[in-house]
Order: C-alpha cells, then structure tokens, then sequence
C-alpha cells in the first residue's frame, strides 16, 4: 500500500516539475515577444517586405526606405552580440527578426578576436525566402550583400574594446591602428570581389560609422567604390576640440595618446592618391543637429546655421563630397539625438543640406588626409 502511494507522490511531483517547465519556457517566449528591442515593438511600423510589386516598382529606389532597411540592419548588429550576452537563441533570439522581413539572411558575423564580441555582419540578399513569397529577382536598387557595423555598446563584455576604439578616434581622428579596421577592409573587399562593388553596401552607426567611413576611403584608393550609410558618423571637428583640450591638460593627453597610439602615421601620398568627394565615391551621412558627436558636420563653429540657406548652397569645386541628411528636432537629449532608432521613424523628416559645401569637405579632408597629431594647431 505505501509503496503504491509513494509512487503515486513520485509520478505527482514529476508532473509539477514538467508543467513548471513548460510555464517558465511560455512565460519566456511571452517575455521575449515584449522585449523592448523585439521588431514589432520597436521597428519601423509602415515598411513593407518586399513582393511581387517590387518587380514593377522597387520599393529600394526609395531613399526613405533605403535608409530605414538599413538601419534595421545595424540594429540587427547590436542585437546579434546582445542575443549572446543573454543566451537568447533561436525562436527567442532578437536579431533575425531585423532582417528576416526584407528577404536577406546572415553569411558571416564579423568578431572581435581580443574579447570575442560581434562588431559587424554581413547579410545577402535571400533567394530562396524571396521565391517563397513570388519575388522571382531582387528588387532593382537592392544589394546583394551589406556588411553592417553598429557602434559602441555600453555592456561589460564590450565596453572595454568599444571604448578603446572610441578613444582612438578622439586622439588621432583615425581608425586605422584598430584589429577591426583591417577585419572590416578584409569583409569589404571580399564580397565587393564576390558581387561587385555596385551591388554591395556598407552601413554604420556611430562608432560603426566611422569605421565605415574610412574603410570606404580606404577601398576607393583602389577604385573599388561601394555605396555607403552612415549614421550619425562621429566628427573630426569634435576629436580635434578634445584633442586640444587635452594638450592643454598636458600630461593627461600625453598618457591618453600612449595609451592608444598603437602603429597609427599618417600617409602625406596616401592622402593624395584620392579626391575627396570624388564622383565615383559618394558616402551618404545621417546626422542630426542635437548630436555633439556628428553635429560639426553641419555646424562646426557653433552657429546656428539655417537649414534653408545650406540647401540654397550652390557648388564651389564641382565635387560631391557626400549627401548630407540632416534631422532637425530642436533640442534633443544626446541618447535620443544619437539613437539609431530615430532613422526608421515615421515622422522622420530630413532635408538635404550643403551636399556640396565646403563644410562637409572640410571634415572628409580631415578623414582623408589626417596631419599628425603633433603639428595640429589649437582653435583659438
């Protein structure tokens, strides 16, 4: 008798521990549905994927849609490396729902051998999940492929190198010295090689943007021109603000240098090997006048610029230095000023300012041919 009870208490308590499971895996994958970085929840609300409309229109010739895809894609870039901070995965993993819906796929995540995070990824264009839904061919103006780098990410696993590339900017206003600069130039260049250098793109945020920027450069020195996007790309007029700040401090910058001045000279012929705002070369820029980090870009000396009169600008030199968007929402906090999630909004109204001015070629110069730290002189 006792022992037909006691196997009944048994068989009682493994039916407890089952459907314990089976309500933490439900109460999980509901958590997961409201995280706040899940797509339907915080990504773009009127964006279609693609179908078979896009064979007649392609949804790609919209700059407005461009822009938002590919932002989603960046995002996705910072969702893959917090997937594996927090041991999501399949079904409750975040990233994939980035860019599932526009028919790509990941091929390859770019890792940081020094602490093993994700910086970038490289997505192409889906074939088979396009066929599911009856579009038969890419849509006209979609690439092939996009290698997408996010920026930095304030969690202790990242923070370190994040951090320690962002400082490298500050103090020598170049990327080059950085074990991601060369993994992303070696990216570039291969799927560039693979597809084409008209069928691929290279898209950044903030610190990804910088990379972006001058991987770019670095490729079109050998006439291999991609398009670019980058979002709220940090300014060369803000590291040099700091950087003579800090030679003012002295000994602070001298240690702040040394710290991070590992193998990075400026070339003087490497510099003259390319125009700055070629025609062949034309990196488009998202950046929004709240934004310390990417302001100077439009306002370098602090003025308070009308955006009407930087569209009236007209071509001085016949060069295209880059398409300048820029998003103007009076005062902003800098979290939300330099968030990536206000490029896919949908009150987002940017206008088009100086894309020929002196302004932006000056900070593309300063990208493109960097003195030495030492010989720059202090803003007055």
């Amino acid at each position: 008798m006792w022992k037909r009870r006691a196997a009944e208490e048994m068989k009682n308590e493994a039916l407890n521990v089952v459907e314990s499971e089976g309500t933490d895996q439900n109460q999980k994958g509901k958590t997961e549905l409201q995280h706040p970085y899940a797509f339907h929840v915080s990504g773009p609300r009127n964006v279609s994927s693609p179908n078979w409309k896009d064979l007649i229109n392609s949804s790609w010739k919209d700059g407005n849609y461009k822009r938002t895809v590919t932002a989603c894609f960046i995002q996705a870039v910072y969702l893959l490396e917090l997937d594996k901070q927090e041991n999501r995965t399949g079904e409750n993993a975040l990233a994939p729902k980035w860019w599932i819906p526009f028919k790509y796929k990941l091929v390859e995540t770019l890792i940081d051998e020094r602490d093993g995070s994700i910086f970038g990824a490289i997505l192409e264009w889906d074939r088979a999940a396009a066929l599911a839904d009856f579009v038969l061919i890419k849509p006209n103006g979609a690439p092939k492929a996009v290698l997408a780098l996010r920026g930095t990410l304030l969690k202790s696993p990242t923070i370190r190198r994040d951090i320690e590339d962002d400082l490298r900017f500050l103090a020598l206003e170049n990327l080059k010295g950085s074990f991601r600069f060369s993994c992303i130039l070696k990216a570039l260049k291969s799927i560039a090689c693979k597809y084409g250098s008209s069928n691929v793109c290279i898209a950044g945020h903030s610190l990804g943007a910088g990379f972006a920027l001058q991987v770019g450069k670095a490729l079109a020195k050998e006439g291999i021109h991609v398009e670019a996007h980058l979002f709220n790309p940090p300014s060369v007029s803000l590291a040099m603000s700091i950087r003579n700040f800090g030679e003012k401090s002295g000994v602070v910058w001298k240690r702040l240098k040394s710290m991070i001045t590992s193998a990075t000279e400026t070339n003087e012929e490497e510099a003259k090997s390319i125009t700055p705002g070629s025609k062949q070369w034309i990196p488009h820029l998202y950046v929004n006048n709240s934004d310390y980090i990417c302001c100077y870009y439009t306002d370098p000396d602090g003025t308070d610029n009308k955006t009407a009169e930087k569209e009236n600008a007209k071509p001085t030199d016949g060069l295209v230095p880059a398409k300048l968007f820029v998003l103007s929402k009076g005062k902003q906090k800098f979290l939300e000023a330099h968030g990536l999630e206000q490029w896919w909004s949908d009150d987002l109204e940017l206008q088009m300012a100086l894309n020929n001015s002196k302004l932006i070629t000056r900070q593309l110069k300063s990208l493109y041919s960097l003195p030495p730290p030492q010989q720059t002189q202090s803003k007055s």
